[in-house]
């Protein structure tokens, strides 16, 4: 009997132990996941709402879909989310983590292109038309064309203004779908991506979105850190010598 109640008592506290580490190994990874995106559980982010492309006040569904990956993402970590409209929001984002989701061009959303031309000077996007280069990205001389439904890319930076205590994440792809296809990239392997950064206090990653006709949004990589580039502006002094 009393052998009994010896391996009952050594299964239970073995039992507990596994418990305890689980749970704190659980946490680590929250913590991990919160750190890279600037969360902070118990605390209030926000997300920016473009329009679809040159239609002010309709939002694209596939949009949508990237704001819930955020929205998600944001529950998971035990925060409250609010929304702000890109046309209309001024301002710093203070003391609120807020994710910028979209690109400028068409009026997408506006507060994309303030962000990209005051903190990610070595980003450009070109004019979207009907040429090969249309919404093409230019990073550090390298450009990334837009294959619409092939192969499209996201870039997602994170970086903290000077007025502001909290980052910002711009999240600007080359369509609704890249968006959205970024975000849940970034939200299934962020460890690994975390581990290719000098540091989750300020970066910027390319996103590459190939095999959209098999995986859609699914088929995202981590195509390249641009950290470097993105953040130093170019020097127009030497433009076309």
């Amino acid at each position: 009997m009393v052998n009994v109640l010896v391996g009952l008592v050594t299964s239970f506290i073995g039992g507990g132990f596994v418990w305890l580490w689980e749970r704190a190994k659980r946490a680590r990874v929250l913590r991990r996941k919160a750190d890279f995106f600037g969360l902070v559980p118990g605390e209030t982010c926000f997300i920016v709402i473009g329009n679809k492309h040159n239609a002010r006040g309709v939002a694209d569904h596939k949009e949508i879909r990237a704001m819930i990956e955020v929205a998600t993402l944001a529950g998971q970590l035990g925060c409250d989310v609010d929304t702000e409209a890109g046309d209309d929001f001024r301002g710093s984002n203070g003391d609120r983590t807020e994710f910028c989701v979209g690109g400028p061009l068409g009026d997408a959303n506006p507060r994309t292109g303030g962000h990209l031309a005051a903190h990610v000077p070595g980003f450009s996007i070109l004019p979207y038309g009907p040429g090969a280069d249309s919404v093409t990205f230019v990073i550090g001389g390298h450009r990334y064309p837009w294959l619409k439904n092939e192969v499209e890319y996201a870039v997602v930076a994170k970086f903290t203004p000077p007025e502001a205590t909290r980052p910002v994440l711009v999240v600007c792809g080359q369509s609704a779908l890249a968006n959205q296809a970024a975000i849940h990239f970034l939200k299934r392997d962020h460890r690994q991506v975390a581990e290719s950064l000098d540091s989750v206090d300020r970066f910027c990653v390319l996103i590459k979105v190939a095999g959209i006709g098999t995986y859609g949004f699914q088929g995202a990589s981590l195509e390249r850190d641009v950290t470097d580039a993105a953040f130093t502006r170019p020097d127009v002094t030497n433009a076309g010598t």
